[in-house]
């Protein structure tokens, strides 16, 4: 029989529910920074040419690349993507709704 091998420092923190939700909730701003940074090297588009397109301070998007700021709102996430030639999509099962600024 295999001695079982110790937990690692994730998974201990892992089961700790308070740095568990502070965890997932760092890693959420994380993704959203990744696939703002993303579009905007795809598209070439500057922070400010971006916050000019959608309407809103170039600090709102410079936050939300670093993971700064993790209350984005739905009108500026959806002004973003759509200004960065992309869609946001929920789906259930089957059906799709692309949502639209």
């Amino acid at each position: 029989m295999k001695p079982s091998r110790p937990a690692s420092t994730f998974d201990r923190i892992m089961k700790d529910p308070k740095r568990r939700r502070k965890f997932e909730r760092k890693y959420r701003s994380f993704l959203l920074a990744e696939v703002i940074h993303g579009l905007m090297e795809h598209e070439g588009k500057s922070v400010r040419a971006l916050a000019r397109e959608v309407g809103i301070s170039p600090t709102v998007i410079q936050d939300i690349r670093s993971g700064g700021r993790t209350n984005v709102t739905l009108r500026n996430f959806l002004g973003i993507v759509a200004a960065l030639g992309g869609e946001v999509a929920v789906r259930k099962g089957k059906e799709e709704m692309v949502l639209d600024r």
